[in-house]
């Protein structure tokens, strides 16, 4: 099932630059309504949302706090009407040895960014999902240090972006009859081989065509490109998740 962008709202968190920017233009550019969450950069998230056009709009929200988290979702279903695609973008990378005395409060930090905000968007997107019958979308933005960390000061980061993974799997496993897909996006593999090197681990026993990654690295534009793809499947499940080589994705 393909979605018709021109009737959809979808929400990206950590949306005024970066990575969740290049996404959001190209949702915008397929003719999707972009819901914009920002926490420091206001005007920049808000002449983005103008650029963007489609009635696109920008929301303050600290992903730290669950109010404010759960708060954020009520607002875009109030402003957009409905919701139909979740990314969860934003993320915090904290250097922090285990030595360090502020290594509790920095796991905290990014546990409730990293994992805890998504977690509660993406249930509070399968609820609306369920109660108003639309088949949902849901891609995370994990990264290499889901799989594979090599740096001390960033284990609590990798624990994080690891518990992503495992909350995208389950999603699908629990949600697929309903038709709620959900996505792991690996941004931070440096280069994609060709051909794909083994193993890979999804739902179904697929692989994208690569012909996409071919000598390309995985920066803002190519995430963006990875997502629209993700979002345009015609499967009835999908949560793919990268080595510390390449990524992959349902077809």
């Amino acid at each position: 099932m393909s979605i018709d962008t021109g009737k959809v709202c979808a929400l990206v968190t950590g949306a005024s630059s970066g990575t969740g920017e290049a996404i959001a233009r190209k949702l915008a550019h397929s003719g999707v309504r972009v819901a914009l969450q920002y926490f420091r950069n206001e005007l920049k998230a808000k002449q983005l949302a103008i650029e963007l056009g489609n009635n696109s709009f920008a929301i303050g929200a600290d992903l730290s706090s669950p109010i404010a988290t759960r708060k954020l979702f009520k607002e875009v279903i109030a402003t957009a009407g409905r919701l139909d695609i979740l990314i969860n973008n934003a993320d915090t990378a904290v250097s922090s040895f285990i030595d360090d005395e502020s290594w509790i409060n920095d796991w905290e930090e990014m546990m409730a960014i990293n994992l805890r905000a998504p977690a509660i968007l993406s249930r509070q997107a399968i609820k609306y999902f369920l109660r108003s019958q639309i088949p949902g979308r849901i891609v995370n933005v994990a990264a290499r240090a889901s799989v594979k960390i090599e740096s001390p000061e960033y284990i609590a980061y990798a624990a994080s972006k690891a518990g992503l993974v495992s909350l995208s799997h389950s999603i699908t496993d629990s949600f697929k009859k309903e038709g709620i897909l959900s996505f792991v996006v690996d941004a931070d593999s440096v280069r994609i081989q060709n051909p794909l090197p083994r193993p890979f681990y999804f739902v179904e026993d697929r692989i994208i065509d690569d012909s996409i990654f071919t000598n390309r690295t995985i920066e803002e534009k190519l995430a963006s490109d990875i997502v629209a793809k993700v979002l345009d499947t015609k499967h009835q499940a999908g949560v793919g998740y990268s080595d510390s080589n390449a990524s992959c994705f349902p077809e």
